[in-house]
């Protein structure tokens, strides 16, 4: 379902957005193994949509994830590519359908860009542009990302691009080490049990996890 006021900035029709949302919904529902009907709403402008979310800054946001709905921000959906789009959608989609209570957000936002990059057929190294520059200069990142790197301000673009890409990356190697049924399983076991214990059962701490994600991150990006 798409929600839009006819003074909605975004030059994306409703009938592409409900396109757009239907295809995201079934790729969410793919990963999670259960459907997911989406709920889209466009407000007017990008305050419009900050304050619907009872949100601070939401400086280059293109969406966002607010309870069981997903608020476009017109302004920027309507400059992305179509890939773009598709990634955004299915990413909020994610938080929505799987929920993000007692997650480190390395995991809930890693794991949304999962969902997201499943299907899009972007190199690894084109969707982590930001990320691969600073690995090719020999600089790893030292630790999965915390809330501080989430900062959507506008004082950092690149340092939250990177730390979305990170968290993606984290998410990746889960999958490709223990495959998506794992990762999509430890995603539900740490909503219930936290982060440790849920990693513990696959043999990890978020030590060792940082090691072997530091040691993919170089493979995949160097």
């Amino acid at each position: 379902m798409i929600i839009a006021p006819a003074t909605s900035a975004s030059s994306v029709s409703l009938a592409e957005l409900a396109r757009l949302a239907d295809t995201a919904a079934l790729r969410v529902g793919t990963v999670l193994g259960e459907p997911v009907r989406p709920l889209v709403v466009v407000p007017a402008s990008a305050a419009e949509a900050a304050r619907l979310a009872g949100t601070g800054p939401i400086e280059g946001l293109a969406a966002l994830a607010d309870g069981d709905r997903v608020l476009v921000v017109p302004e920027v959906f309507a400059r992305l590519n179509p890939t773009g789009r598709d990634v955004v959608l299915a990413h909020e989609l994610t938080h929505v359908a799987a929920g993000t209570d007692r997650l480190p957000i390395w995991l809930y936002e890693g794991f949304a860009d999962y969902v997201g990059y499943r299907d899009s057929g972007l190199p690894v190294r084109t969707a982590a542009a930001e990320l691969a520059d600073e690995v090719r200069a020999g600089r790893l990142p030292a630790a999965l990302p915390g809330p501080a790197a989430f900062a959507a301000d506008g004082s950092d673009p690149a340092r939250l691009a990177r730390a979305y890409q990170e968290a993606w990356l984290a998410c990746r190697f889960l999958a490709d080490r223990f495959g998506e049924g794992t990762l999509v399983r430890l995603y539900r076991e740490a909503r219930v049990d936290g982060a440790e214990r849920a990693l513990a059962g696959l043999g990890l701490s978020t030590a060792t996890l940082t090691a072997r994600w530091r040691a993919y991150v170089r493979e995949q990006l160097a």
